[in-house]
């Protein structure tokens, strides 16, 4: 026997901004980043998200998206950065405006439940003793393809602590989320950050998926619609 499905009902806010524009309208970047601004009607400074559908099969590991852009305009908020490192890295990352820097004593700290931290950057020398505290930080473990385990811990530092580094991962339906900045920035800011978020996504291209590589482009506000990007011509605009 079939069962309704009960829709989530929507806020008289939400369909109000709604109204008046159509869900499946392909849109240029231009206009899509306008409307995104014009329905970001909530009371706090919402966050512009972009989701991007890749022609990628998720369940092939050569398939798999994953890394790191630079935001010429930064995501609009600062994260806490742990680093693991010693010596002149440690000083280093003090001085590049680290919130928590240690060594072996770090270590022990994190394995004992410390997670006062958005990010944790640790130098290639201490890549031997993350085995003590991958189960305790999951994804939160440094590694090379995210740019968290590096010898430039200093410069590491000061993209995160500057929300310009955003890392990009696609889930198992083959969609990446990323912050590209706030309703706040100008929409000129907010341009060259989608730009610069959908080249690296270009750039991370597998050599091993076929066919349409932007299935779907998708921008919008926490709270507010989303508006789809014509693929092919946000492609254009990001090259």
């Amino acid at each position: 026997m079939r069962q309704n499905v009960r829709k989530q009902a929507r806020s008289a806010r939400y369909q109000a901004v709604r109204q008046g524009t159509d869900r499946l309208t392909l849109h240029s970047p231009d206009e899509a980043v306008a409307l995104v601004k014009k329905s970001a009607t909530a009371k706090f400074a919402e966050t512009v998200d972009l989701a991007v559908r890749l022609g990628i099969d998720s369940k092939k590991g050569d398939q798999n998206v994953r890394g790191t852009c630079n935001l010429p305009h930064g995501t609009g908020k600062s994260r806490k950065v742990a680093v693991l490192a010693k010596g002149d890295q440690a000083a280093a990352a003090e001085a590049a405006g680290a919130d928590e820097v240690g060594g072996d004593e770090l270590v022990e700290k994190i394995a004992g439940g410390f997670k006062a931290f958005d990010v944790l950057i640790a130098a290639q020398e201490m890549a031997p003793v993350l085995a003590k505290i991958g189960r305790v930080l999951g994804p939160k473990t440094p590694n090379k393809k995210s740019g968290t385990l590096t010898d430039d811990v200093a410069s590491a530092v000061r993209e995160i602590k500057q929300a310009t580094r955003v890392e990009y991962r696609n889930d198992k339906a083959g969609i990446i989320h990323m912050p590209i900045g706030k309703v706040s920035f100008s929409e000129d800011q907010l341009k060259e950050n989608l730009n610069a978020a959908l080249s690296a996504l270009l750039k991370a291209k597998p050599s091993s998926a076929k066919g349409k590589y932007l299935v779907t482009v998708t921008l919008s506000s926490t709270m507010g619609p989303s508006f789809r990007i014509d693929p092919s011509v946000a492609s254009k605009a990001a090259l």
